[in-house]
């Protein structure tokens, strides 16, 4: 059974899950049960979509720490380095300005926040929250990993230590460690390889979990269905719907705008970015589907590796155009609207600000959240708005994760067709069931640099047998 399983296509498997968690969640709300004392079904849902979650969120030190530095020294194998990361800024941060005034423009269209059902009675502080002062002093290392420590009180008198780790800083360490290794030269290749080495071996175990991403989706789906339905939908519906409306505006109709504005094909963008937008779906991590993002720059898009491994790890910390800016934007205008809060032009200037600047705040697992709160405290906002809107955050990280990957694949893609290092006839080759590019297929410019490369090595061959033969003693 199970290697009749692995036959079938993972993009097949997850689109499954999806289906059976939707029929399952439905199944545990038939059965009954409450928040305190839910049923067998739903806590089976919420232990097998809990369990997938910290598997991922366990792989993610490890794999910030190692693909920053990775990144930053694969710039040294790039001609116009300097050049090809100031474009990727660029259009990190022309992406987020569409984005956010997208978001801006559908708050005032819908209004959300106006006669919303929503009881104000669930109004609550964060457990996250952002302000520009914690943010500019989250970046400061605590310790060389930005771990933290702390202990919690269960209610019933049991204590609870958990190890936690800063996002932020670890960027800031893995940046500062990578451009030091850059600098170091020589001497820090050994370094190198070791890191990339042990990327390649996180990747591997991020992989395996990866593949129980169906069983995740499941759970998690189900779970949500379950604690949520639709009456919580019901009552943030016109906030939902801004939300999704935003996102389908960015990934449908301005990504694909980019896209045959700089000669690549919209549809060859859809089906090559496809399998990391459906791993992003459901996992709701951008940083957990960052193998399949750059595995995606590369064989779908034709990206040279030693750029992608720089601008697709880069983009999975920084770059939320779901996020940190559609999010936000809808969700600053709707506690407004709520609290009866009126905005002016300055208010929705310092919307785009905090949204095209402040991204970084979105690191880690609770950026969504850090990331209005930055902006609400921007904007003097109470920030118990957080409260109201926590109930859908699920339903709403699912489609900004998967807006998020599509971003983060399709800047790489847009700069290297611009700096013409774009392999374009693998960008226009056809993608198989799995999503991905046969692994057979070669383009014309990769034969041509295997051949390349097959002569450099048949040269220093010769030349090496030339050179035996020279300093052979002769034979009397």
């Amino acid at each position: 059974m199970l290697s009749a399983l692995r036959r079938v296509p993972f993009a097949v498997q997850v689109l499954l899950a999806l289906v059976v968690g939707l029929a399952l969640g439905l199944v545990a709300r038939q059965l009954g049960g409450t928040a305190d004392a839910p049923n067998w079904l739903a806590v089976t849902l919420d232990t097998i979509g809990s369990t997938f979650v910290t598997l991922l969120k366990a792989i993610v030190p490890p794999l910030i720490l190692l693909a920053v530095i990775s990144s930053i020294a694969s710039l040294r194998n790039v001609t116009n380095a300097a050049r090809l990361a100031g474009q990727t800024l660029l259009w990190f941060a022309a992406t987020a300005l569409i984005a956010v005034s997208i978001g801006i423009g559908l708050g005032l269209g819908i209004r959300p926040g106006v006669n919303s059902g929503v009881d104000a009675a669930s109004a609550e502080d964060p457990d996250s929250s952002g302000s520009w002062l914690a943010f500019l002093e989250s970046l400061v290392p605590a310790n060389f990993l930005g771990l933290s420590a702390g202990t919690s009180d269960d209610g019933t008198g049991a204590l609870t230590t958990s190890l936690d780790f800063n996002a932020l800083q670890l960027i800031v360490i893995a940046i500062a460690i990578g451009i030091a290794a850059v600098k170091v030269g020589r001497s820090a290749e050994p370094f190198l390889a070791f890191t990339q080495s042990a990327l390649d071996i996180v990747l591997k175990v991020l992989w395996w979990i990866i593949r129980l991403a169906p069983l995740g989706t499941i759970g998690l789906l189900g779970n949500a269905v379950y604690s949520y339905g639709w009456t919580t939908i019901g009552a943030l519906g016109k906030f939902t719907l801004a939300i999704y409306i935003g996102l389908v505006l960015v990934l449908f109709v301005v990504y694909p705008i980019l896209a045959l504005a700089n000669g690549l094909s919209p549809l060859k963008y859809f089906s090559g970015v496809w399998p990391a937008v459906q791993l992003g779906f459901v996992s709701r991590s951008s940083i957990g589907t960052m193998p399949v993002t750059q595995r995606v720059a590369e064989t779908n898009f034709g990206v040279p590796r030693a750029y992608a491994s720089f601008a697709v790890p880069f983009g999975a910390t920084t770059k939320m155009d779901g996020c940190a800016a559609i999010y936000p934007a809808v969700a600053a205008i709707f506690v407004a609207q709520f609290f009866g809060v009126e905005l002016g032009i300055t208010h929705y200037l310092l919307i785009v600000f905090v949204s095209v600047i402040g991204s970084a705040a979105t690191a880690g697992t609770t950026g969504a959240t850090v990331m209005l709160t930055l902006t609400l405290s921007t904007l003097g906002l109470p920030l118990e708005g957080v409260g109201l809107l926590l109930a859908v955050d699920p339903i709403l990280d699912m489609g900004r994760t998967a807006t998020n990957v599509a971003g983060q694949a399709l800047v790489p893609a847009v700069v290297a067709k611009r700096e013409k290092i774009i392999d374009i006839e693998r960008y226009n080759a056809p993608r198989g069931l799995g999503g991905f590019v046969d692994p057979e297929f070669s383009s014309p410019a990769e034969q041509a640099a295997a051949a390349a490369q097959e002569r450099q090595e048949k040269g220093a061959a010769d030349t090496g047998a030339d050179a035996d033969r020279v300093s052979a003693p002769s034979t009397p």
